[in-house]
């Protein structure tokens, strides 16, 4: 039997390698302009003086900020990389969004001693990445381990009375610096849901300052019943994200749909196929008009071994060209999913960075696309 990179209009990990220097031209890069480090010793030139363009026949190929955890972060910093990888949509995270407007900073370290509610918190963080905390402190880049702590804290009272006085104008401005450079923001990530009510507004309203369509949560019932409301007050999206819940039994998506039709869903195709083994393809084909976005990797199944392990595009299971071709098939029809994002999560090489890694990811996409 044939893995699912294997199938028929999929690209085979060899003759991608042939054909990538030529793939990786037409990502609209020109000469070099700035530096970033592979590593400490080893700089690596990327180019960015021209608007990139990652919409390859069609299907807008974007990536999220947390691809980039390796490097500095910094909302200037993520444009960099946007623009290096030649990509010209993104899912910006909350942090890089909310340090840029001025947002004091949450604490590093994780308290001691947790209160019973950010003893909740870590709990769900941990059941629902099937990682214990030492798995955390361990595998986590620095960046995305102060953000596991920043949710377990929660929100710190100068945050909190900060969201609720600052103006948009910071936010019009990033926006303004993205799109000027050709990249566009249609999510921002901030998971409000355990905000007070004024946050949550506030949230929604950084996402229209941002241009994005709305902001994004983990998945659950409770969670869609929280955002829900704001989200139609807004006209924007309360939009779902979901990690291994599709392998619980007792997860309904539908009955979290049902909630209102400004839930819509943020479906990591990765973590779908990686906990249960099914194709995305069949997911996004039976629930289209409710995806707002998707997270694209490539990983192996349940029963490989190792399992629902990220992998280098083309050497995992995951049906990428299933998922690709699929959304170029509908890239015309309005009720389709029109972001399809690459979350680089498999590790980066000494000799490479994360803006190499997902310039090559996208690279791959688009030799499926065109």
């Amino acid at each position: 039997m044939k893995k699912p990179n294997e199938q028929k209009g999929s690209v085979s990990r060899r003759k991608f390698i042939e054909t990538t220097a030529m793939a990786a031209t037409a990502l609209t890069v020109s000469p070099l302009t700035f530096q970033l480090k592979g590593s400490e010793n080893n700089p690596d030139q990327v180019p960015m003086n021209k608007k990139p363009d990652s919409k390859f026949g069609g299907v807008q190929i974007g990536t999220i900020t947390y691809s980039f955890r390796d490097l500095p972060s910094g909302a200037d910093k993520v444009l960099q990389y946007c623009v290096g990888a030649g990509i010209s949509s993104i899912e910006l995270m909350g942090d890089v969004a909310e340090s840029y407007a001025g947002l004091p900073p949450s604490p590093t370290e994780m308290p001691e001693k947790l209160t019973a509610e950010q003893q909740a918190r870590l709990d769900g963080m941990l059941k629902s990445s099937n990682m214990t905390l030492e798995d955390f402190r361990k595998k986590l880049e620095p960046p995305v381990w102060r953000m596991v702590v920043a949710g377990v804290v929660g929100t710190t009272d100068e945050q909190r009375n900060w969201r609720l006085t600052t103006p948009m104008i910071k936010f019009q401005e990033l926006r303004k610096m993205y799109n000027d450079a050709g990249v566009e923001i249609h999510i921002v990530k901030l998971s409000p849901a355990s905000w007070s009510d004024g946050e949550i507004d506030y949230a929604f309203n950084v996402a229209k300052a941002l241009g994005a369509k709305g902001t994004t949560d983990e998945s659950s019932l409770n969670t869609a019943k929280r955002l829900a409301p704001f989200a139609e007050k807004h006209g924007l999206y309360a939009i779902m994200h979901n990690h291994f819940q599709f392998a619980d039994p007792k997860y309904n998506v539908d009955e979290i749909l049902a909630v209102s039709r400004s839930v819509m869903l943020n479906f990591d195709c990765g973590h779908y196929f990686g906990s249960t083994g099914l194709n995305p393809a069949d997911f996004i084909r039976s629930h289209h008009d409710r995806i707002f976005s998707l997270h694209i990797k490539d990983k192996t199944g349940p029963k490989t071994n190792p399992p629902n392990t990220n992998q280098v595009w083309g050497q995992g299971e995951a049906p990428l060209s299933d998922i690709l071709l699929l959304l170029k098939q509908h890239v015309n029809d309005r009720d389709w999913p029109k972001y399809p994002d690459i979350e680089l999560e498999y590790p980066v090489a000494a000799w490479s960075n994360s803006v190499r890694e997902v310039r090559t990811c996208a690279a791959y996409a688009r030799q499926i696309l065109i």
